[in-house]
């Protein structure tokens, strides 16, 4: 960055979270440093909620005109085609009567994982129609997470409750497992913004998720999905419990439907294409 602001270049820099740091638990006064250079020598930055904007500007001194709020656009990259969520079901050797939760995405600590795992078996232990799909590989240095993971769920693993795919998912799976689900579950403890959170809305599944990062931002409760405390089991129990006894759950097929409309309004290409030509040409000192 330093070279291009030396040959007199213009730096736009977009933030996917404003601290990983943080985030993964291992943040330092180096790190924060480094991040605010980096901040600092940009010329514009990109961030995709208010909150996160706000934390730009407070923690590491960036001006308010230099950074713009692009909204997650839809995850729209993945085969959809005519597979229904039953043939889903069917496919994963699923009942149609089952209620099943999605955990999807790379397995790292900071997803609370853990805490999904204690809500199940306290959901499960009163209703054995539900089942538990956590899909994703394990990152390098995580092993030892997810093997601890196994060993709190051995019993619901040997009846079939829990479906354990730690693997690589290609993007032509991609579709079975979110149609398969009945809602998709975010139990993180700290995020910024997750792109897995618009990848169920573009096959219109419900998400419950922990009200961490910009969640409360992007979920309409009871319309898109749940919100719940974040490292809490029980109310993460209570929030997934809640939407199966919603009418979210019980008109699924409109719901889907909705969601999918919902996404296409609020997180659009073309919205993010203008808002992007528009910082880049007040960079460039032209107008769009």
């Amino acid at each position: 960055m330093l070279y291009y602001k030396a040959m007199g270049k213009k730096i736009a820099l977009t933030a996917h979270n404003v601290n990983q740091g943080r985030r993964d638990g291992n943040d330092s006064l180096l790190n924060r440093l480094t991040l605010r250079m980096q901040y600092r020598l940009a010329d514009h930055i990109f961030v995709h909620t208010q909150k996160m904007k706000d934390e730009v500007i407070a923690e590491f001194g960036v001006r308010d005109r230099a950074v713009t709020v692009i909204r997650h656009p839809i995850n729209d990259a993945f085969p959809d085609t005519e597979l229904t969520p039953a043939d889903a079901k069917r496919k994963f050797g699923l009942r149609g009567s089952e209620k099943t939760i999605l955990c999807f995405g790379r397995i790292k600590p900071y997803k609370g994982i853990e805490h999904l795992l204690s809500a199940f078996q306290q959901l499960s232990k009163n209703d054995p129609d539900y089942r538990l799909v956590i899909a994703g590989e394990v990152q390098k240095g995580n092993e030892q997470y997810m093997a601890d993971l196994k060993q709190t769920i051995g019993l619901e693993l040997e009846r079939g409750q829990v479906i354990l795919k730690t693997q690589f998912i290609p993007d032509a799976e991609m579709e079975i497992h979110l149609k398969a689900a009945d809602v998709m579950v975010l139990p993180y403890n700290e995020i910024f913004q997750s792109g897995v959170l618009f990848l169920s809305y573009t096959f219109g599944l419900p998400v419950v998720a922990t009200d961490v990062g910009s969640f409360r931002e992007e979920i309409v409760e009871g319309k898109t999905g749940f919100i719940c405390k974040p490292g809490n089991a029980e109310d993460l129990a209570r929030a997934i419990r809640t939407y199966f006894s919603s009418d979210l759950y019980r008109n699924l097929e409109r719901g889907r439907r909705e969601i999918k409309d919902h996404a296409a309004v609020h997180h659009s290409w073309s919205a993010v294409a203008q808002l992007t030509c528009n910082a880049y040409a007040t960079l460039a000192g032209s107008r769009v």
